[in-house]
C-alpha cells in the first residue's frame, strides 16, 4: 500500500467529543499504517475567523493560518472532521476557510479572461460530518444538500477530490451503530482516504 502525509483537521473547538474521537481515531489508524500525519485542531489554533474587510482588504494572516496553509501544500490528502449545527460547518471553521482559502493559495482568477486556476489540483479529501439528532438522509430531505458549501463550494472550487461521509443521529444511536462508523474510520486511515 502507498503511504501518504496526510492533514487531519479538526473542524470543532472542543476536542472532547465525538468528532474528536473520530479525528483521534483516524489519525492513529493513519500513522500505525504508515502514513506521515499532521494534526491541526481548530480549538487550539489563534486567529481572527472575522473579514473585517471582506476581500477589500487582505488581513496579514497569523503563524498558524501560515503554517496550515504550509500543511495543506505538503499534504497528499485532508480529513476534515466537524459537527453539523444549523445544516452546516461550525461558524469558526466556516471562519477559518474565509480566513486562509485565498487568492494565490487555492486558487487565482486568470486575467482577463476570469478562468478559475485551481492551485491545488491533485489532492484529495475526506470531510465527515457527524449530526446530532437527525439523519444524513433526514436532514438532505429536509433541508437540502448541507454537504454542498464544503465539497463544491471550497474544496473542489480549488481542485481537491472530495468525498463526504456523513454520521447521525450522534445522540440516539446505540453502541452498535458507533461501533460501525468507527470501524469505517478506521479503515478510511488505514487505506489513506
Amino acid at each position: 500500500m502507498e503511504t501518504k502525509k496526510i492533514l487531519v483537521l479538526l473542524g470543532n473547538e472542543d476536542k472532547e467529543t465525538y468528532t474528536g474521537s473520530l479525528a483521534d481515531l483516524y489519525e492513529q489508524s493513519a500513522r500505525e499504517a504508515g502514513h506521515e500525519v499532521k494534526r491541526f485542531n481548530i480549538g487550539d489554533m489563534q486567529f481572527d475567523p472575522i473579514l473585517h474587510k471582506g476581500y477589500k482588504v487582505i488581513q496579514e494572516l497569523e503563524p498558524d493560518l501560515l503554517a496550515l496553509q504550509e500543511a495543506w501544500k505538503w499534504a497528499d490528502h485532508t480529513l476534515i472532521v466537524y459537527p453539523n449545527w444549523w445544516n452546516t460547518m461550525p461558524a469558526i471553521l466556516k471562519g477559518l476557510f474565509d480566513r486562509f482559502w485565498l487568492p494565490g493559495f487555492a486558487f487565482n482568477f486568470e486575467k482577463p479572461s476570469g478562468k478559475l486556476i485551481q492551485h491545488l489540483k491533485g489532492k484529495t479529501a475526506r470531510v465527515i460530518i457527524v449530526a446530532g439528532t437527525h439523519s444524513p438522509f433526514q436532514t438532505w430531505w429536509k433541508y437540502g444538500d448541507y454537504t454542498n458549501e464544503i465539497k463544491e463550494g471550497i474544496l473542489e472550487f480549488a481542485g481537491i477530490k472530495t468525498k463526504v461521509t456523513a454520521f447521525g443521529p450522534h445522540h440516539f444511536m446505540d453502541e452498535k451503530a458507533h461501533a460501525k462508523w468507527e470501524d469505517k474510520v478506521r479503515k478510511f486511515g488505514t487505506k489513506g482516504i
